[in-house]
């Protein structure tokens, strides 16, 4: 029987049209989205980029590495004390870079060794596999946290939202994530023991070339690897 027949009109089958607040509520999140690339692009340059730029950038025009490593901790206070007195909170990256700033001037000051001062790196890579791998031990390991604004980038915050609830639906999915976090804080820790192996065993004018491409090759390496274990998985966005 159709709906002639019946004379009850015939339901339309096209879409339910878009709303003013399903608009709202798109635009707000596209705000939202915007707003978090921006803090993210901002945390890079000033917590990273701008305070050990600034150092290589600096030797490189043959200024002394005290004064070097002194700039480079005052770029980062004006971040840290933005972060305290707008964002009221303290900025635990840029504090972990102005602590690494001052250890490496202290070294500089205490002692005159060469090679003492070269491994300074090395307790940047250590301390940060150290934090990488007991992140494992928390909640969200290092990698669910580390790519949330590259997952964002991708599939927006709507997205976002549906790959952070598999962490709590699918065993499997906190098996990669963890089993990559693990690898990430292992080639930290191996880059650090390597470079001091180099310090005390080459030439001091080798060693800051040397440690360069070491460290191109592992993270060049570690990313490769990365990116084929989480497609090989299916994970990859």
């Amino acid at each position: 029987m159709t709906a002639a027949d019946t004379g009850v009109p015939a339901m339309a089958t096209h879409p339910a049209p878009r709303t003013d607040t399903d608009g709202a509520a798109a635009a707000t999140a596209r705000r939202r989205t915007r707003a978090l690339r921006r803090r993210l692009a901002a945390q890079l340059l000033f917590e990273l980029v701008l305070p050990l730029g600034s150092y290589y950038g600096l030797r490189a025009a043959g200024v002394g590495q005290w004064l070097s490593m002194v700039v480079g901790g005052v770029l980062l206070l004006p971040w840290i004390g933005y972060g305290i007195v707008r964002q009221r909170r303290v900025e635990a990256m840029a504090v972990f870079t102005l602590s690494l700033v001052v250890v490496g001037t202290l070294l500089t000051l205490i002692t005159g060794s060469p090679r003492v001062i070269m491994i300074r790196d090395s307790w940047l890579t250590a301390a940060i596999g150290i934090w990488v791998l007991g992140t494992l031990l928390t909640r969200r390991p290092f990698i669910m946290t580390a790519s949330r604004g590259i997952v964002i980038a991708k599939v927006g915050e709507a997205g976002l939202v549906e790959w952070e609830a598999r962490w709590d639906t699918e065993p499997t999915f906190r098996h990669h994530l963890r089993l990559v976090t693990a690898v990430w804080g292992a080639v930290f820790l191996l880059d650090a023991v390597l470079r001091v192996v180099l310090a005390y065993t080459i030439p001091v004018d080798s060693f800051p070339l040397t440690s360069t491409l070491l460290w191109l090759a592992m993270l060049g390496g570690l990313l490769t690897w990365h990116n084929w274990y989480l497609t090989r998985h299916g994970m990859k966005l």
